[in-house]
């Protein structure tokens, strides 16, 4: 891929955009980054002015066709995740008809690559098959939450894409850890436990550095690796043992109520109760309080075998990470970026 031609990131201004953009500008790439006109700007900060910008939702067709004029690959990172009954529409709009019209758009304008954002959520799962890699086959059944769905669908737009002629590389990380806005996403994990979180969740899952998964994107889109997909996960953690890691770090008492089946099943009924008779948000819903109990582990085999790529010791991603709350805890928890 050539330094000069134009590379149009969706999702620039979020959590893992933001690394892929800030990595793309250090690599001399000439970086688009696509923002809508709420967008804040945070995680960018010290490059903004440095990156050319289009503000355009990828739902909107046309502003998204004019953002795209005149590019040459597209990483696709916007996507929006929620396990709230009320968000699904436009969870489905995002992730599904968004992923629809960038696809689209990249056959109808000649773009040479697309790297397309999924997740693991986008892989097959059951009470049989607690190990999960690129071969697991999708299934479906009363477990499987909105999210889930809306990005198994919205690869599946990738894939109708490659067959018409794309080329496209996927990329399903696991769970990604790294400073970023604290109160959303996997940072807010950190956050709470800073904070004195009481419960820890029995399940088990895979865990990512954000700079690896923005690394690889790259690598993908540099070497003449098509059609495929990645899982990204770096190690397998119980969520209780990552709790711990995090207090330790920031010298905080780790959780210590077990979420047992019943009592998860209470508190998002109890929530649910809430939000009716209050209005208030929702800390669980009954997607997020069963997703918590999940046990599996993820093969990330085939993903080492991206030349060039290896994973960052999760100890070190965490211990970062907890080292930037520590210092943001000091100015009202404002936003941070990992090392590049």
């Amino acid at each position: 891929m050539q330094k000069d031609n134009t590379i149009l990131v969706t999702g620039a201004t979020g959590f893992l955009g933001s690394y892929l953009v800030r990595m793309l500008h250090r690599d001399g790439y000439k970086v688009r980054g696509l923002r809508r006109a709420s967008s804040k700007m945070d995680l960018l900060d010290g490059i903004e002015s440095q990156i050319e910008w289009a503000e355009a939702d990828v739902t909107d067709v046309i502003a998204l066709e004019e953002a795209m004029q005149g590019v040459d690959v597209v990483f696709h990172t916007a996507a929006m995740v929620s396990f709230h009954p009320k968000d699904l529409r436009r969870m489905m709009q995002v992730n599904v008809e968004g992923t629809a019209n960038v696809v689209n758009l990249c056959l109808h304008l000649g773009i040479k690559k697309l790297v397309h954002v999924s997740s693991i959520a986008s892989l097959g799962r059951s009470k049989e098959q607690t190990h999960l890699d690129e071969n697991t086959k999708w299934t479906q059944d009363k477990g499987t939450t909105n999210y889930s769905l809306s990005k198994y669908q919205s690869e599946q737009e990738v894939w109708r894409g490659q067959a018409e002629g794309l080329s496209t590389a996927i990329v399903n990380p696991s769970i990604i850890l790294g400073s970023g806005f604290w109160d959303i996403g996997s940072a807010k994990l950190f956050k709470q436990v800073f904070e004195g979180l009481k419960f820890w969740p029995p399940g088990r899952s895979g865990f990512v550095d954000v700079r690896d998964v923005a690394r690889s994107m790259i690598l993908l889109m540099e070497q003449p690796i098509e059609n495929e997909r990645y899982v990204l996960s770096a190690q397998d953690l119980f969520h209780r043992d990552l709790f711990n890691q995090i207090a330790a770090l920031t010298g905080k008492k780790p959780p210590v109520i077990k979420v047992t089946p019943l009592l998860a099943e209470v508190a998002w009924r109890v929530e649910w109760l809430k939000e009716k008779l209050l209005g208030a948000e929702p800390i669980v819903t009954r997607e997020s309080a069963r997703s918590s109990l999940n046990n599996y582990t993820y093969g990330n085999e085939k993903s080492l075998k991206i030349p060039g790529f290896s994973y960052t010791p999760m100890e070190k991603t965490i211990a970062q990470t907890c080292e930037q709350l520590a210092e943001a805890a000091q100015e009202g928890f404002t936003a941070r970026v990992l090392p590049i």
